[in-house]
């Protein structure tokens, strides 16, 4: 009836548009730049959030802000300048991040009640604004499909977080669904099965093992409930079952680890050393847990990994590319977004 009436409303009051709905993919952050202040604010955001690190908060406080945002900054800046897109003078992440959605929103126009966008969790553009222009478009209802593929508390659930955080400050709150992880769905496993057969057969060697690298978490997480280790062990299961390999053809290890606390193991990088060091000469590593390829696939796998196994006496060592926005991929994150949709379509 309200958006039917405007005639009835007071002088200067806005107009209401037609209803539509929202699709917003998240993805985990970016900085702005490579610069000093630019990497200390992102960061900052994003090692400031409870659900990343849980420590207690005024120590972590003390370490956070009094010794690594002194250091960190200036060492991650370097990392990220060996691979930022100097063309849109912005990381790989956002640059494929856009295009995923832009591609998405491609796919799904014969909608026209659809509007696909972008956000990201910690950097810009951030979910509040997103949210805040779907609103003003005239979604009243609005799918979030945070890009994990198997959930954690520090990846999905604190998208979530942000997500109501920003409801929070409006008046008149859309709907909102959060889209579950798909760590086991076929057309995920399919598709990271055809990009690592396709991959191989680009490469001038066959390597003698494949890693499933996927980013670490703390062990104390998985004690505490968080599903995580048991969703990405089910990810790798079903691709090794897919490509009717071995156990020991492809090994599940984990990656990205910060800090002085266990994390879940194996360690990708300790295990690409150990596998030269026992005279494997050719290995592969694919990252399931990442929907686009960033700092911890093209600059921590492809270039520091890369060297640990050369030097340990490896000769050989390929970095498969995430799906990202490639055909494959865009079916995944579709097949996710049109089950999710079900019932407001």
């Amino acid at each position: 009836m309200l958006a039917h009436a405007p005639r009835n409303f007071p002088p200067g009051h806005p107009q209401v548009p037609p209803p539509r709905i929202g699709v917003l993919l998240v993805n985990l952050g970016t900085p702005d730049a490579t610069d000093y202040w630019s990497m200390r604010r992102y960061l900052k955001e994003f090692l400031s959030d409870p659900r990343v690190i849980e420590e207690n908060r005024l120590k972590w406080w003390l370490i956070l802000n009094l010794i690594i945002l002194t250091v960190r900054p200036s060492r991650k800046g370097r990392d990220y300048d060996k691979i930022w897109n100097r063309a849109l003078n912005e990381s790989p992440l956002k640059t494929i991040t856009r295009a995923q959605a832009v591609k998405l929103g491609a796919l799904l126009k014969s909608d026209n009640r659809l509007i696909v966008d972008w956000a990201m969790r910690y950097g810009n553009p951030s979910i509040a604004s997103r949210l805040e222009t779907m609103q003003h478009a005239g979604c009243d209802r609005i799918l979030v499909v945070p890009l994990y593929p198997q959930y954690a508390a520090a990846t999905t659930a604190t998208v979530a977080d942000k997500v109501f955080d920003a409801l929070k400050a409006m008046r008149w709150q859309p709907a909102v669904r959060i889209a579950p992880a798909w760590f086991d769905d076929p057309v995920y496993i399919d598709a990271l099965a055809v990009s690592l057969k396709t991959s191989l057969k680009k490469l001038k060697f066959k390597p003698d093992v494949i890693l499933a690298s996927f980013h670490g978490m703390p062990e104390e997480y998985l004690h505490k409930g968080d599903p995580y280790h048991c969703q990405c062990a089910k990810t790798a299961r079903l691709l090794r079952q897919k490509l009717k390999l071995k156990d020991g053809q492809l090994l599940m290890t984990f990656q990205s680890r910060f800090g002085t606390a266990e994390w879940l193991k194996p360690y990708t990088d300790a295990t690409v050393k150990g596998l030269a060091e026992r005279g494997v000469k050719n290995i592969a590593v694919i990252t399931p847990g990442f929907t686009a390829d960033c700092l911890e696939t093209l600059e921590e796998i492809a270039m520091e990994n890369a060297a640990i196994f050369k030097e340990a006496g490896g000769k050989n060592f390929a970095a498969i590319p995430c799906l990202n926005d490639s055909a494959a991929g865009l079916k995944v994150i579709r097949t996710v977004v049109e089950r999710e949709l079900g019932g407001w379509r």
